[in-house]
């Protein structure tokens, strides 16, 4: 089998789960962490800017906290991230330090990146420090995320990061050999799959739940993050994280683990901002008419194609465009709020001023403002 293609990769964006930086729940495997520093300090060397997304923050919190059981309210869970990124911190700051690299902290919520200007701000200083040779260790901001604005889990979190950095790899290390085409917890002699488009549809229905009670995200959320990560060109390998020398080996192109692959070209930038919205302000569904213009003719989307009106938002907020079996197949930016979109859907644009009495623009979103799904 040829060498992976991830060996030519020159930015990499490393995501380690709770499990494998804890000592199964009893706060955190310093050696673990030691050794991923390790190895994260060779592939600087090698001239490979990385950035490391890491759970482990609330774990660490209810080791120090003396909680046997990961609370269910959400003060509490934020409390324990307060604690818990203090120590999860220092311990990545200390096995750096021992090779000569400086790290930074960054912390992110979703809103971060739904905020067009806020998405600007933390692409520039990532470039920054990679440019300065700085590792990156970044997780989201626990202490102060709700439910409704939370990534969910670190895989996503890693997919936008690489789509943010225009990452070629995201490196996805879990306590698993990969993904397998049924869990092999439950089905034995299940196999291994080696490489797959990060887009194949029949991914999602081979991957199992969570693997454990400290871990948010299960084999789903990794390969829906492969897909995302796809978006802006980056491949990605999920892997065995305690396999000696992982990092090292998948960056000389050992294949290790399963490789989904990124087969589009990168998204322009500001599609991929739109793209990486975990959160819309609405949906609207659309006529068959308007979908085969969107998806086929590279068309904005007019009035005249909406059929449906879900959720208030207000005139320029991200929207989902849904077609008639509720699939989404797009999403952009409003030139109307719902309020305005029920009036005009159904409508000419040339009728737009006569109902509202005034016409912003002929579209509701326009093709640049538009990304396929």
């Amino acid at each position: 089998m040829s060498p992976s293609p991830v060996a030519s990769a020159t930015t990499l964006v490393v995501k380690v789960g709770s499990s494998l930086v804890t000592n199964d729940g009893r706060g955190l495997d310093g050696a673990a962490i030691a050794r991923w520093a390790a190895q994260i300090a060779q592939l600087r060397a090698l001239g490979k800017r990385c950035v490391l997304v890491s759970s482990g923050a609330i774990a660490e919190g209810m080791q120090r906290l003396g909680w046997t059981k990961r609370p269910h309210a959400i003060h509490e869970q934020q409390a324990a991230a307060a604690v818990g990124q203090m120590g999860l911190v220092q311990c990545y700051e200390d096995c750096f330090r021992k090779h000569g690299l400086v790290t930074a902290q960054v912390l992110l919520t979703h809103a971060d990146m739904a905020d067009r200007q806020r998405y600007l701000n933390a692409r520039s200083t990532l470039l920054t420090l990679l440019g300065l040779g700085v590792i990156p260790v970044i997780n989201e901001n626990d202490t102060v995320v709700t439910d409704e604005i939370k990534f969910g889990d670190n895989d996503t979190l890693g997919a936008l990061v690489a789509n943010l950095v225009e990452a070629d790899a995201l490196i996805i290390l879990t306590d698993q050999a990969g993904l397998f085409e049924a869990d092999p917890r439950k089905v034995p002699g299940a196999k291994l799959i080696l490489e797959r488009a990060a887009d194949d549809a029949a991914l999602e229905s081979m991957a199992g739940g969570t693997g454990s009670a400290l871990a948010r995200g299960g084999m789903l959320t990794k390969v829906q993050a492969a897909r995302r990560a796809a978006r802006s060109g980056a491949h990605t390998v999920i892997a065995p994280g305690r396999e000696e020398d992982v990092l090292l080996r998948i960056a000389r192109g050992e294949r290790l683990g399963t490789l989904l692959t990124a087969g589009t070209m990168p998204l322009a930038a500001r599609k991929q901002w739109l793209a990486d919205h975990l959160n819309v302000g609405g949906r609207l569904r659309l006529d068959p008419g308007a979908v085969k213009a969107l998806c086929s003719g590279g068309r904005s989307l007019l009035p005249i194609g909406v059929t449906d009106v879900a959720g208030e938002f207000v005139r320029g907020e991200v929207v989902a465009c849904i077609d008639a079996q509720g699939r989404e197949i797009a999403r952009g930016l409003a030139n109307y709020s719902a309020a305005e979109t029920r009036q005009i859907m159904r409508k000419p644009s040339s009728e737009i001023e006569a109902i509202l009495g005034y016409v912003d623009a002929p579209e509701l979103i326009h093709r640049d403002n538009l990304v396929l799904l």
